[in-house]
């Protein structure tokens, strides 16, 4: 059992306590505490409630409400994170009630969802919350019954003194467990006692979402309140220059015409303030449908922006110059860009060996170069947010990843203090990466100021899939050299991208092999792009896995032996300090999956296709069977192996690995935004063609590594490796492997 400081200096732990209703409230503000309050849903209520700094707090019926803390949109941390502080509570789970917290860094610390560090960065915080209270109230047992506090047990929510034959219920000593001290430091739970983590427990909200109650942003209303939309400039490297509303104010129910730029000049930007179009022009009127007809009668003249630069500060402080050009950008320009920076040497990123003499002294050099189009999001729900701006107030309410990261932007464009800004947040109907980008409650807050009303901006399909914020374009280029005997000598890579290079220079196969190079470039552009499900890896993964899959089969090797015989070398003898994967769990992962899909005796109707990948500190490994069907590739069964440490929801983790491996399929045969002179070419799913049910899997197993890790990232790292996978099964099953993405795209047959 593992001894835990509660406070990091006791400052950082609250404790607040109130007599009515004999409950308790315990808290604490750190990098990743959660709140916790009860309300009684089924037993009676408890004469009052508490709203103050709360983070847990127990009824007198015993009852617990615990709050949430971190943004959610299907990933189900609402469900998760008040499994680990129900776990270290020992409170039975059918006596919790979960809530949303709202915004509020001092009790929640950075309420960010995003990364896959949900669970993985709250995984301590918010165990030490539970054990903290049942600390303070078996100590307040031990006062009551004047018995030693090491003979004071738990179980399911009641204390027992098992020597004297007492016991008491959480809520009878909930009152006086809120006069305890909190303790400097609290054991928690070893993973063989856990009661609640490990088993699968369902969503919190699945009856809420399947009966259609008000849980989204766009779901969110306030009297008085007026539908706002936004029409934006037709193309990237193009802004507002004039606007004839004439037309548009004499349509009916139509309240305002406005314009509004989302930054006051010379703001500083975040990482996160990136915005397609700064300047926007927003129609409020009295409905949606009187709001989308007066659009329509807008004229605007829109004209080219001039090439700048700007500085923006990263997520971590550090600051970086962008420079985004003029002009109009088509995909064709950026491919002859791309070809002829893939064909010059790029910036050195690592360098291991001699790869130069390695290429030299070569028997056999296999050459290959992987590219990716432009992706966009494509939320369920598009973006969407609820403003009302009273003179140095305002409101908001809004599906968005990461609060924190918009409030100064808020408050610099409203020029009112940080503190006078009240944020409700809703669940999210997606995120991906998208709603990192929450310049639509700028927007939303802006319009709410000018027109002196409660807004609720809401962007259109076409709004949204025309705005940005996109997955990059990448281009990867790489080169193996093979000995007389079909060894792998030496590999270079040479990766790219509008405006980002893809490369991970030291992820696998880095560190696996003597001679290695890793060389990367980019191209500046005024395309905005930002963080797409598992950033970077989307592309990597898979141009990697294919990669090597084509080594192996040049060097006469089964393909999953082959990555092993890597893995073993790095592992045993590794090159270079800076791997930033354990080689032995990575190798992990490719075994369990090989047994679990009995690698060795494919069926003799499909065709597989294998893939591993690391990333957010998480190894998945993918085998797919495929069969084609009139030229078209049919995924039978998925084999999927994961190793994220302890996982928390087993049910929530296998439907984010389905859910990840469905999205990935269907990008990967699919996905694909091209533009021309700035306009993107495809503003619905008319022409942007998603994955179709009947395309999904058939079949999907998940299988979890057993250990005693902390838990790691999982709702991103099963997305990148099943690009590999299909791509490998697609060339097993047609006998053409497929360099750029997407795989079948408007064609109608593999081959």
């Amino acid at each position: 059992m593992s001894k835990i400081k509660t406070s990091f200096g006791r400052r950082s732990f609250l404790k607040s306590s109130a007599v009515a209703g004999g409950g308790m409230m315990l808290g604490f503000s750190w990098l990743a505490s959660c709140q916790s309050k009860t309300e009684e849903e089924v037993m009676a209520m408890p004469k009052e409630w508490f709203e103050i700094n709360s983070y847990l707090k127990i009824g007198d019926n015993g009852i617990v409400t615990i709050l949430s803390p971190n943004p959610e949109f299907g990933q189900n941390v609402r469900t998760s994170m008040p499994m680990l502080i129900a776990e270290e509570l020992d409170v039975d789970w059918k006596n919790v009630i979960v809530e949303q917290a709202n915004y509020h860094p001092e009790n929640y610390g950075f309420q960010f969802t995003g990364g896959s560090r949900g669970i993985m960065s709250r995984w301590e915080p918010l165990r030490m919350t539970g054990a903290s209270a049942r600390h303070m109230l078996r100590e307040a047992a031990a006062k009551a019954w004047q018995v030693p506090l090491d003979e004071i047990t738990t179980d399911a929510g009641v204390l027992y003194h098992k020597v004297s034959n007492k016991s008491a219920g959480y809520g009878e000593m909930a009152s006086a467990a809120a006069e305890i001290p909190v303790p400097e430091e609290v054991k928690l739970k070893e993973v063989k006692d856990f009661k609640i983590i490990g088993k699968s427990h369902k969503n919190v909200d699945a009856k809420s979402i399947v009966t259609g109650e008000p849980m989204f942003g766009v779901d969110f209303q306030k009297e008085g309140m007026l539908i706002a939309m936004i029409e934006h400039p037709p193309a990237f490297g193009m802004t507002l220059k004039s606007i004839d509303d004439t037309e548009a104010k004499a349509m009916p129910g139509i309240k305002d015409v406005v314009s509004v730029k989302s930054y006051k000049d010379g703001f500083e930007k975040g990482g996160f303030d990136t915005n397609a179009f700064s300047e926007i022009v927003a129609i409020v009127g009295n409905s949606t449908w009187e709001v989308m007809q007066a659009k329509k009668k807008l004229k605007i003249e829109w004209q080219l922006i001039e090439a700048y630069s700007e500085t923006v500060v990263g997520f971590r402080g550090d600051k970086k110059t962008v420079n985004i050009p003029a002009g109009l950008e088509s995909t064709t320009s950026h491919q002859i860009q791309m070809e002829a920076l893939a064909a010059k040497p790029g910036k050195v990123v690592r360098k291991d060996g001699n790869p130069d003499k390695a290429f030299k002294d070569a028997a056999k050099i296999i050459e290959r170069t992987y590219s990716a189009p432009f992706l966009a999001h494509n939320c369920m729900e598009p973006m969407n947010a609820f403003a009302h701006v009273q003179g140095d107030k305002v409101h908001v309410a809004a599906p968005l990843q990461i609060p924190a990261l918009i409030i100064p932007t808020i408050a610099s464009s409203l020029d009112i203090p940080v503190e006078n800004i009240q944020m409700d947040l809703t669940r999210m109907g997606g995120g991906f990466g998208r709603r990192a980008y929450a310049h639509y409650i700028v927007e939303a807050a802006l319009i709410s100021k000018q027109v002196n009303a409660p807004i609720k901006l809401i962007y259109t399909r076409e709004d949204d899939m025309t705005n940005g914020i996109y997955r990059p374009t990448y281009q990867a280029t790489y080169r193996a050299a093979l000995d007389k005997n079909n060894n792998l000598t030496a590999l270079h890579i040479k990766a790219g991208g509008v405006p980002e290079s893809p490369l991970f220079a030291n992820r696998f196969p880095a560190g696996a092999l003597d001679n290695y190079l890793a060389e990367e470039w980019s191209i500046d552009s005024n395309i905005t792009i930002g963080a797409f499900r598992a950033p970077r890896s989307n592309f990597m993964a898979g141009a990697e896995q294919s990669f090597l899959d084509e080594i192996a089969e040049a060097a006469g090797k089964d393909p999953i032996q082959f990555r092993l015989d890597l893995l073993q070398r790095a592992a045993e003898n590794p090159v270079g300090e800076k791997n930033d994967y354990d080689a032995e769990r990575y190798a992990g992962v490719l075994k369990l999956v090989r047994e679990k899909s009995n690698w060795d005796q494919t069926p003799s109707n499909v065709s597989r296709g294998v893939s591993a990948y690391f990333c957010h500190s998480t190894y998945a490994a993918h085998i797919l069977d495929l069969t084609l069907e009139e030229g078209k590739p049919v995924v039978q069964k998925v084999c999927c192996a994961i190793d994220c440490g302890i996982v928390v929801n087993p049910d929530a983790a296998k439907n984010m690995a389905e859910g990840a491996i469905t999205d990935g399929i269907g990008n990967a045969l699919y996905g694909e935004l091209t533009f021309k002179d700035g306009a993107p070419e495809k503003k619905n799913f008319d022409t942007y063609r998603m994955i179709r049910m009947g395309e999904a899997p058939k079949e999907i197993e998940v299988h979890f590594v057993q250990n005693e890790i902390n838990p790691t990232g999982m709702g991103e790292p099963p997305f990148p490796p099943i690009f590999g996978a299909l791509s490998n099964a697609i060339y097993k099953a047609s006998g053409k492997r497929h360099y750029q993405q997407p795989f079948l795209g408007t064609k109608k047959v593999i081959g």
